[in-house]
């Protein structure tokens, strides 16, 4: 038997040390990387024991040959967290590869100008569960971001996420059995557009969060996404935010300001198309004192809503007992919490009209809003109120992208 272990182990040797001989080549290209770089990484089925790391560099490209081909698995990673880190840098493009089972996030890029990714998987393998990493794409505190053609699996918090960052493009990508497919947090300037979340716990977020360096989000503009069959358990760590994402949401607006949701498909989420909240409904005490717990300015529009009938929300949250308990199997398409900022009202009790929440869909869409500030004893389900317009928000614009 023993000798059997050792051919084994004599077969795979070959096969061990190109990667060990790989992540420490890599490792040295990204420390030495000059201005205009390109850094390969070859074809092929990886095994890399510590975090990939590049720090201070510009006009740098890491380059694999396709994210089906080129495929970097971190598991049972011993060094570091995170699978590739970027910090302090300019100008940077990640593509064709796939990043697979790091210990943390998948790809962190922290005080980037100009980061894209292109043609990249993150994923977690085996079944979603909450020791997997929180972040696939992981951009924060970043500038020009470009998320393009790709794909993100099995995050514990967010597939896709971008937080604390300025001009923003997420396209053409998808999510898949994340807790959260796409977020966009306390940022400004974004758009996610052409992208399919499907099979997570929530579809797209966009949320404002207290107790960060940058304080508010905003102009942010979703639009021509399919967001679909978002019903996966939720499998984030407890204490987490998403942990209280109620399985089957399809689109969440959380505090934040703002915010264009149009030509979007929203179907088959169990519990709610779209929801509108402020922070308060999420139970947890605000500490933050210049931190602004309310929605506001957000223009909903000529979405596209199909959820099947024969759902109930999920019993698996506060947020979907509510529903259940308000209206069983007849959940509206789209919820608004109904709490209201007292320093945004005119005289007369109603929202000037530079903060109102802008509603025009078709004839058939259903509305409530259900009343959190009273204690949800005056449900609304008249859209009146709502109907309105807002002027669209402006395109974003990136310096790599013209």
């Amino acid at each position: 038997m023993k000798n059997q272990y050792l051919l084994l182990f004599a077969l795979l040797l070959p096969l061990i040390l190109p990667a060990q001989d790989l992540q420490k080549q890599l490792q040295t290209q990204l420390i030495m990387a000059e201005d205009g770089d390109i850094i390969q990484v070859p074809e092929g089925n990886f095994h890399f024991d510590g975090t990939l790391s590049m720090d201070e560099k510009k006009n740098v490209t890491i380059q694999g040959a396709g994210m089906d081909k080129t495929i970097i698995s971190f598991k049972g990673q011993t060094k570091g967290a995170e699978g590739l880190r970027i910090t302090n840098s300019e100008n940077i493009v990640v593509e064709g590869l796939t990043i697979e089972d790091a210990k943390g996030d998948a790809i962190k890029a922290m005080e980037v100008k100009g980061i894209s990714f292109i043609d990249v998987r993150t994923s977690w393998t085996g079944k979603p569960k909450a020791s997997n990493g929180a972040y696939g794409l992981y951009p924060v505190s970043c500038e020009q971001v470009l998320i393009d053609r790709c794909e993100a699996i099995g995050a514990s918090d967010a597939g896709i996420y971008v937080g604390q960052s300025h001009n923003i493009i997420v396209r053409n990508s998808r999510a898949y059995r994340n807790v959260a497919g796409i977020e966009i947090e306390n940022s400004t300037q974004a758009e996610v557009y052409k992208c399919e979340a499907v099979g997570n716990t929530g579809g797209i977020l966009v949320f404002d969060l207290p107790d960060l360096p940058k304080k508010k989000g905003g102009d942010v503009r979703v639009f021509d996404n399919h967001v679909h069959d978002n019903n996966y358990k939720n499998f984030a760590p407890k204490g987490n935010t998403v942990a209280q994402i109620p399985p089957g949401t399809g689109i969440m607006i959380l505090a934040t300001s703002d915010v264009e949701v149009f030509g979007n498909t929203i179907k088959d989420n169990r519990t709610v198309g779209v929801t509108i909240i402020s922070y308060y409904l999420t139970e947890r005490p605000i500490r933050d004192k210049e931190y602004d717990p309310y929605p506001k300015a957000i223009f909903i529009h000529e979405n596209i809503y199909a959820e099947s009938k024969n759902w109930r929300p999920t019993w698996r949250s506060k947020i979907g007992l509510l529903l259940w308990s308000k209206f069983k199997r007849d959940v509206p398409n789209i919820v608004y919490d109904g709490v209201l900022d007292e320093s945004v009202l005119n005289p007369d009790g109603s929202v000037m009209d530079r903060y109102k929440i802008c509603i025009q869909e078709k004839d058939d869409i259903t509305f409530a809003n259900i009343d959190a500030q009273g204690g949800f004893k005056n449900i609304v389900r008249d859209i009146q109120a709502h109907d309105c317009e807002r002027k669209p928000i402006r395109e974003v614009k990136l310096q790599m992208d013209k």
